[in-house]
């Protein structure tokens, strides 16, 4: 028996429309499913598909450390050509709460090139473009 794939990826954020809103006005992601009784929505590119969960705002939120916690170090995306990663990367450098790691970069020596930054909620991203 095997696994076929990655059904969704379920991320707990800061700000359930704050993160919905970054997913799909900036990244221009649908969003495919809202449901305020849990809090969750669920945003998709076509190919991938994520849940994003509210935090307990009642309890103390702790942001996440890639180095100290286990989990999710981060999500990195695709882009088909490095023109369009570097015009998404026009775009989200001045999306509010947007913090930049690094601009688009050669990765490992190039042609590949890629981008780190944290999305408003908190969530490490990377775009890339795999130059193949």
């Amino acid at each position: 028996m095997a696994t076929i794939g990655i059904n969704h990826l379920g991320l707990t954020v800061r700000d359930l429309d704050q993160t919905t809103s970054f997913f799909s006005e900036c990244l221009g992601w649908e969003v495919l499913a809202r449901d305020d009784s849990y809090p969750r929505s669920t945003v998709s590119d076509g190919t991938c598909r994520l849940t994003l969960w509210q935090a307990d705002k009642t309890q103390a939120i702790t942001d996440f450390d890639r180095k100290t916690n286990i989990g999710l170090h981060h999500l990195a995306l695709e882009v088909a050509s490095k023109d369009e990663l570097l015009a998404m990367a026009e775009t989200v450098r001045i999306w509010p709460g947007v913090k930049m790691e690094f601009e688009p970069e050669p990765l490992s020596g190039g042609p590949r090139q890629h981008m780190m930054f944290s999305e408003p909620g908190g969530i490490r991203l990377e775009i890339i473009w795999p130059a193949s």
